[in-house]
């Protein structure tokens, strides 16, 4: 189902980002199916109706987080998510990162795009000074993405997080409003 402009919080050329919405499920869970080979190993969006439902819920209820659908303009037609974890407001005023491309949106710069508004997003109306990627060292696209964008890597942590079975090792990119601004 088409969305209007208006439903958008930011939009660029050829993307918006909107909030998750439970009425989403059906579109961000076929789209994951169909993403199952571009996602593993590193990812794993949920593409069941219940887990969708906790999921989104999640991203919805809990102050947090923040997710963000990136839909094309022309048909509405969602391209990827983007996700703000962990986020903690006073003196450090930080979030992490989380994000994933569906296959039929994969190498066209949509992701790009889209997570350029989410920074946008999160330095402006939320309210952030520094927002963190941390990814897989051979996941070069996340990577490719998180440079595109101004992250600069700064660290490298292994064992860091628990997925598809096993502590996986992570770098560390970063970005503050400053390195935005200044960029």
């Amino acid at each position: 189902m088409p969305h209007t402009a208006s439903l958008y919080l930011a939009e660029g050329p050829r993307v918006g980002i909107r909030h998750f919405t439970l009425a989403d499920g059906d579109e961000f869970t076929a789209r994951a199916r169909e993403s199952k080979d571009l996602h593993h190993p590193w990812l794993f969006p949920p593409d069941t109706a219940e887990d969708y439902a906790a999921y989104a819920g999640r991203l919805i209820e809990d102050p947090a987080r923040a997710g963000f659908l990136v839909c094309e303009k022309g048909d509405g037609a969602i391209a990827g998510f983007i996700n703000i974890n962990n986020i903690v407001h006073g003196a450090f005023q930080c979030g992490a990162l989380g994000y994933g491309a569906f296959a039929h949106a994969a190498g066209r710069g949509l992701m790009r795009e889209g997570l350029d508004l989410v920074v946008g997003h999160a330095f402006g109306p939320l309210r952030l000074h520094r927002l963190e990627i941390n990814v897989q060292p051979g996941n070069t696209a996340s990577i490719a993405l998180a440079r595109s964008c101004g992250f600069r890597l700064e660290g490298f942590s292994p064992d860091m997080l628990f997925i598809d079975g096993a502590w996986r090792d992570h770098e560390r990119w970063a970005l503050t409003a400053e390195m935005r601004t200044s960029g």
